[in-house]
């Protein structure tokens, strides 16, 4: 059980933050610490901000890094005119990076080429239509490496009798080149190229679509492309219920505790609104005092506030010294 749900992987991490962030953490207890780190991952909320290593490591994190861009993004899609919802893979990508600073952009141009296919990277893409992409290019990372692999074989003529499984060197997801899709042959058999993915699915020890589903994706197709299978992925929507981390395409611009906090926060923002025109210096003694409102924020590790008061005490120290 430890190891299926990476408790080490958790611990280890827990342990480092509580160690490198000691002094801070001492003022409110360990115990305290533990409760509202395992709290947050929970919760999901504890990849944001984190380094690209940490969001990647286990499928946790990853549907987590998932279901956040969603809750956060997704007015890009639902607000505004005819083409306010359409941005580019860099657009998505400036976006990836508010909420991991590191995000990889072959990752995005990886997730951008399924949605584009043969169309130039800097076409526009609806939200709902990179999302579901970017799910599956995200999630199944290194399965798709070694599908890209066999897909290549299968191409040339040659039937894999060995599974290639990524390494953990995939974590650095690597350049992948993309499979000649204007073969004359239009692609690969469909059987024989699922008799090599369940086989894999069977071997590889990272994460996988169901086969059954997969199975009854290809039932219909005698022959695909290999950005054919990858749009096919994404755009099933019994895969994406089993991965568990988006809604389904008619509900993704719905989440309802989403709006109720927005809700509550333009109310609190409306009642610190001030009535009245201030006439002179001595009225402004008699206005009412505005408290910012005090939002709960996610968690988020110790050490991003250590790192900013320690710039901003370099940044005193080199005031001061100009000042000299």
């Amino acid at each position: 059980f430890a190891a299926q749900r990476h408790v080490l992987t958790y611990m280890e991490d827990a342990v480092s933050q509580l160690l490198e962030n000691r002094e801070d953490i001492s003022q409110y207890g360990i115990a305290r610490f533990f409760t509202e780190y395992f709290n947050s991952v929970r919760q999901g909320t504890h990849i944001l901000f984190r380094e690209f290593s940490f969001v990647q490591a286990t499928p946790h994190n990853r549907a987590s890094f998932l279901r956040t861009f969603w809750r956060c993004f997704r007015t890009v899609g639902k607000n505004g005119g005819k083409y306010s919802n359409l941005l580019t893979a860099q657009e998505y990508h400036c976006l990836l990076q508010l909420l991991c600073p590191d995000f990889p952009v072959e990752l995005t141009q990886k997730a951008a080429r399924i949605v584009l296919m043969d169309d130039a990277m800097d076409c526009l893409m609806s939200f709902s239509d990179f999302l579901f992409a970017f799910q599956i290019q995200f999630y199944y990372s290194e399965f798709l490496e070694s599908v890209a692999a066999i897909y290549q074989d299968l191409l040339a003529g040659k039937n894999p009798n060995t599974v290639i499984v990524p390494t953990s060197s995939s974590g650095q997801h690597r350049q992948r080149q993309p499979p000649n899709d204007c073969s004359p042959l239009d692609g690969v058999e469909a059987s024989l190229f699922y008799q090599c993915l369940e086989t894999l699915c069977d071997r590889s020890k990272y994460s996988c679509p169901p086969s059954a589903l997969v199975k009854e994706m290809l039932s219909s197709a005698q022959r695909l492309t290999f950005y054919g299978f990858l749009m096919a992925l994404a755009k099933d929507q019994g895969i994406n219920r089993a991965l568990g981390a988006l809604p389904d395409k008619g509900d993704l611009f719905l989440d309802p505790a989403m709006d109720q906090e927005l809700e509550k926060l333009v109310a609190q923002v409306s009642g610190l609104s001030i009535s009245g025109p201030t006439s002179s210096s001595g009225d402004a003694a008699n206005l009412p005092v505005r408290n910012s409102p005090r939002i709960n924020s996610p968690w988020k590790p110790l050490h991003h506030r250590r790192k900013m008061d320690a710039e901003s005490e370099g940044s005193n120290e080199e005031t001061d010294s100009s000042e000299n």
